[in-house]
């Protein structure tokens, strides 16, 4: 097994463009936790005798779980999992609880190494304050570079948050951004554009003309920076959105896109076995009392031929592993590979795509459209 991905469904406010599952009540926090020991317990038998490469704590916000809460939950995978030497152990954490001093002047990023954290995820997004309250986010923009400053201190491993695209957001200052962030010599960087997801706070806004709309060309001009600028700095774009140094790249966040089974903890959470696709439940009060009567929360789909087809074909394409041929006609049937390259026809014309070592790959100035063209490729309806 690649890893387990536990699902924190806790944020102090809500930010105007998620569309995660989350609460920003914390009065079922302990008993939220109690579930996620409850389950890591009751599904320890799914992938039995598999290391456990990754533990990642998603959200939410986790850096809201005390210490002990968090030590409780590593101390149950440890014991009810085999748990590969020094695994990647990572928290996602916003820069308002990471400022924050314990107890005996000692910092958070001590208690985090302490009970084994070995890498952050810390969901900057921006460093301009104007930013930061389109967006509705917790932190401001000191809180930004205070945290960083105390985080590179202690740790090596670090990934941070960037969003482009947001309206107002000059490429100047989407430059500063970048800059700021390798300043702290930052090795890996996820950034996303400011999408508009149904029925969020930024959806209506938008409608009401509170907020102007996303410009996308100006998103995609900024993501060009992006990579230009990281690139020059000696990131490889290993993932349309995230950029690492070598030996940086995220372990979790690769056996996603390399088709690796993962266990899913945690309202919300998806898990993969490599056949079967489950889910648990999207409400917190519906998974803490399903988890008291020992009952798992869950929906399960077995995937189809076309639909593994499909999967890594998205996966692939945005990544720099590609989608191998070899493996197409392995997996899936000659059938599938005569396919996909002609449906990839029209895109190697026009530069979209290349084939490279019997790998198909997208092009730099077309990684931007890397779902689209991806779509492009699906087969529907192939049995």
């Amino acid at each position: 097994m690649a890893g387990i991905y536990i699902h924190i469904p806790f944020c102090k406010q809500a930010c105007y463009y998620c569309d995660f599952h989350f609460s920003t009540s914390l009065k079922k926090k302990s008993e939220l936790v109690t579930a996620l020991v409850k389950e890591l317990k009751l599904r320890k038998d799914e992938f039995k005798n598999q290391p456990v490469e990754t533990i990642y704590f998603g959200g939410g916000t986790p850096s809201l779980l005390t210490i002990d809460e968090l030590e409780l939950v590593i101390n149950t995978v440890y014991k009810h999992y085999k748990v590969k030497e020094n695994p990647e152990i990572t928290l996602e954490a916003n820069p308002d609880d990471l400022v924050s001093v314990r107890a005996q002047s000692r910092t958070i990023f001590e208690d985090y190494l302490k009970i084994g954290i070995n890498r952050l995820s810390i969901g900057i997004q921006s460093f301009f304050e104007t930013d930061l309250k389109l967006m509705n986010r917790a932190h401001n923009a000191d809180e930004a570079k205070a945290c960083l400053l105390e985080a590179t201190k202690h740790f090596d491993n670090i990934s941070i948050d960037l969003i482009y695209g947001i309206p107002g957001l000059t490429n100047a200052n989407w430059l500063k951004n970048i800059e700021t962030v390798l300043s702290f010599n930052i090795p890996h960087i996820s950034s996303y554009a400011l999408t508009v997801e149904p029925k969020t706070a930024l959806d209506s806004f938008i409608k009401k003309g509170v907020i102007k709309n996303v410009d996308d060309d100006l998103a995609q001009e900024q993501f060009h920076l992006l990579i230009e600028k990281l690139e020059a700095s000696g990131f490889v774009q290993y993932e349309v959105s995230n950029f690492g140094k070598p030996n940086y790249f995220s372990k979790n966040n690769s056996a996603y896109w390399q088709g690796k089974p993962y266990l899913g903890i945690g309202p919300s959470a998806h898990s993969f076995n490599g056949y079967e696709r489950s889910w648990n439940v999207r409400n917190n009060s519906k998974y803490i009392a399903s988890l008291a009567q020992n009952i798992l929360p869950i929906e399960i789909e077995v995937l189809s031929v076309t639909d593994k087809y499909n999967e890594y074909v998205m996966t692939g394409l945005r990544t720099v592993w590609g989608v191998s041929l070899e493996k197409i006609e392995q997996d899936f049937g000659k059938m599938y590979k005569d396919y996909l390259l002609e449906q990839a026809d029209s895109h190697l014309k026009n530069d979209f795509l290349y084939i490279d070592e019997g790998k198909l790959l997208v092009t730099k100035k077309a990684k931007f459209l890397s779902d689209g063209i991806a779509s492009d490729l699906f087969k529907i309806n192939l049995y």
